[in-house]
């Protein structure tokens, strides 16, 4: 069965292939599925804790924006490790900071401290290590799985996400509000065992030119100059910075949950899984995505549909704050409200994770191995960069604005500029996955 024959063959839902040809791509995804549960909840967590001590929007989005830089940093550096380096080795190195990290979390919850600085440093080495595990774990899969199965492989990547972003923040909320911060920390801890055990039953997987000496500013510069000839990898890129930029209202969900819809922590942790809800579901009727070949063309329209879904879930908030004269939480939860926002907010996560999965699919099959790290290290900061700059946007809008401007002009900005920058650039349109170009 050749490549072309086997996208005709797929159903309606996800292919299943992966797991079934690749065992340590099957232990690799269980793991970091389970891992993701705990992360998430942490992050949310964090952000919870970060408004309970300061009542501050601001405040909170100082939380990504801090690990900002040095996630680039090594984000970059990451990518060149995975191509210098057994990536197993790098992974699991990787893992045991973040672990380590997140313990130190739960150890400072436990002695009852109140001071914020401790979970900035936290949460950046956390972010750091996590964006390395992240990187080299992408640029894995090409080594375990055929190339006909990376858009199937990206789609189970997708559910994973679903299922961490779905679950975690979900029960971090449940947690929070029921036995607090301590034990949401600690289960964290508990289930990060998971990442190991997926990481280390891996093979070596050495670089196919051999392990060479720690890498230095030439390796990245070989990246650099790789991607300024790749303009179709570039492309996807500059369109998720931008939907991430300003179309990422992460950092509002507090102050939404506390003062606009109410429902407090339940609330946050509703609006934060109902992206990852609508992620999940579109992962899980994704068969039909392997059929589609002109991939630059399905990110541009996937992420055009995110802009408008955001702007939606800003508009939902200013109808709420022009015509709900009574003050939360003293009114009680806003149910109506929140469904609504959720639905916004599920749209945008399938758009987003469509998106996601013809860019990661684009990547894989269109960059050689040889410099494959390097370039998942930029897409990786890309991913995670993107957001915590658009904390930066929405914390400071919302700060000065009110909460539904940033979201609302921002859906609306992330639709009009993605849809000019690609017809702007007429070779992305037309990429095809059949003979896939960088």
């Amino acid at each position: 069965m050749n490549a072309e024959e086997t996208p005709a063959r797929r159903g309606v839902f996800v292919d299943l292939s992966p797991l079934r040809e690749s065992r340590a791509f099957a232990r690799l995804w269980l793991g970091g599925a389970i891992t993701g549960i705990g992360g998430q909840m942490t992050i949310v967590a964090v952000g919870l804790q970060v408004y309970d001590l300061t009542a501050s929007t601001f405040a909170v989005s100082l939380v990504g924006v801090v690990a900002l830089v040095p996630m680039i940093l090594f984000g970059l550096y990451g990518g060149m490790l995975a191509d210098a380096f057994d990536r197993r080795t790098v992974a699991l190195t990787a893992a045991i900071v973040t672990w380590v990290s997140t313990a130190v979390i739960a150890v400072l919850a436990w002695t009852g401290s109140e001071a914020v600085w401790p979970l900035y440093l936290l949460t950046t080495i956390n972010a750091v290590s996590t964006t390395v595990v992240g990187t080299t774990r992408q640029a894995i899969l090409p080594r375990l799985l055929p190339a006909r199965l990376l858009p199937s492989a990206a789609a189970l990547s997708g559910i994973s996400i679903g299922i961490m972003v779905t679950v975690g923040p979900a029960l971090a909320g449940v947690l929070v509000a029921s036995v607090g911060f301590r034990w949401t920390y600690t289960i964290d801890v508990i289930l990060f065992v998971a990442a190991f055990l997926g990481i280390a039953s891996l093979p070596k997987i050495l670089p196919e030119d051999g392990v060479s000496r720690l890498p230095g500013l030439r390796s990245l510069a070989d990246g650099w100059t790789f991607l300024r000839t790749a303009p179709n990898i570039r492309m996807t890129f500059i369109v998720d910075i931008i939907a991430m930029t300003f179309g990422n209202p992460r950092v509002l969900y507090p102050a939404v949950g506390t003062l606009l819809l109410g429902g407090g922590a339940i609330t946050v942790g509703v609006l934060t899984a109902a992206g990852a809800v609508g992620a999940l579901l579109s992962s899980l009727v994704s068969g039909p995505l392997g059929r589609i070949d002109r991939q630059g063309l399905a990110i541009e329209r996937a992420i055009v549909v995110y802009g408008l879904a955001i702007a939606a879930f800003g508009g939902i908030l200013a109808w709420v704050t022009l015509s709900d004269g009574a003050p939360r939480p003293a009114a009680g939860a806003n149910i109506p409200a929140i469904v609504l926002a959720s639905i916004a907010l599920a749209v945008a996560g399938a758009a987003d994770n469509v998106s996601a999965i013809f860019r990661m699919t684009m990547l894989q099959a269109a960059v050689p191995d040889a410099v494959r790290g390097r370039l998942q290290g930029l897409f990786t900061v890309v991913v995670t960069g993107g957001p915590r700059v658009g904390d930066l946007y929405i914390g400071l809008a919302a700060s000065a604005l009110a909460l539904w401007i940033p979201p609302l002009a921002g859906g609306l900005l992330v639709a009009v500029l993605v849809w000019a920058l690609v017809r702007g650039q007429g070779a992305f349109r037309r990429y095809d996955a059949r003979t896939p170009t960088p």
